[in-house]
């Protein structure tokens, strides 16, 4: 026989049944915030290690990157003269700058020739190597230097704490510093990269080299060297002209048929 529900038995259910008390649940908000600090310690002392493994990593890529860029763009030079009265090639190098001339890049480029700079500037975060273009036309007799050029389409490769210091080796394998007003262009460019801060030579230096030797006009010519401009091509006439031939020795044998 059930027996009838009344207020009191109701209570006593509910009782029963109820939650934490109040010291049971601030026991458990203690011991959850001694687990959050425990965590918040932890990962005070492990985010700045993330951040700056992050750093490298994205550091290094940027490198990586750049230093493609420049071989591919070194490696790219063209034999290309700045105007029909001029043999010697578009590219100056020195060693914290280097002008070149090669094919058009780009995701939909159109056939041509572009001049290429690039260059260790400055800006306000720093030093910075900076790569710009122009369209390649045939220069002024006027312009007399390659900074007398309007490049425009700045890119920065690489930024503080790096520094690259290029170098150009002759066909004859000795290595320079500059190159400028040369018949032909470098076998090959050297990139020492450095860590502004430690003075420290990187490992990622490397070399590129220059596929083209000579100018597409002279490729089959058969006397290449007539081709290409000699060092007194632009000094004037010859003031040593050719010797003329010697006097042919006649023979003091009787020729058949003549009289004695």
């Amino acid at each position: 026989m059930m027996r009838p529900v009344t207020r009191r038995n109701f209570r006593a259910g509910r009782a029963a049944v109820s939650g934490f008390t109040l010291i049971e649940a601030l026991v458990a908000t203690a011991l959850m915030g001694v687990v959050l600090a425990a965590l918040a310690a932890i990962a005070g002392q492990w985010l700045p290690n993330w951040n700056r493994g992050i750093a490298r990593a994205q550091r290094s890529e940027l490198v990586s990157t750049a230093i493609n860029r420049l071989v591919a763009d070194l490696g790219a030079s063209e034999f290309v003269p700045p105007n029909r009265d001029t043999k010697v090639p578009l590219f100056e190098g020195t060693e914290s700058s280097v002008t070149l001339v090669r094919s058009v890049i780009g995701p939909n480029p159109r056939p041509g020739l572009e001049i290429v700079r690039i260059e260790q500037t400055a800006d306000r975060g720093g030093a910075v190597l900076v790569r710009s273009t122009t369209p390649f036309a045939p220069l002024s007799p006027n312009v007399t230097s390659v900074r007398q050029i309007a490049f425009a389409n700045p890119v920065a490769l690489l930024r503080d704490p790096y520094r690259v210091v290029f170098a150009y080796q002759a066909r004859e394998g000795a290595w320079t510093t500059t190159w400028q007003n040369a018949t032909q262009l470098p076998a090959a460019i050297r990139m020492t990269i450095r860590d502004a801060v430690s003075q420290r030579t990187l490992s990622i230096s490397t070399t590129a080299l220059v596929h083209v030797e000579i100018p597409a006009a002279c490729a089959g010519a058969k006397n290449k060297t007539n081709c290409i401009a000699q060092p007194d091509d632009n000094q004037g006439p010859d003031t040593n002209p050719p010797k003329p031939p010697a006097p042919v020795q006649r023979s003091a044998l009787p020729v058949p048929g003549s009289v004695l």
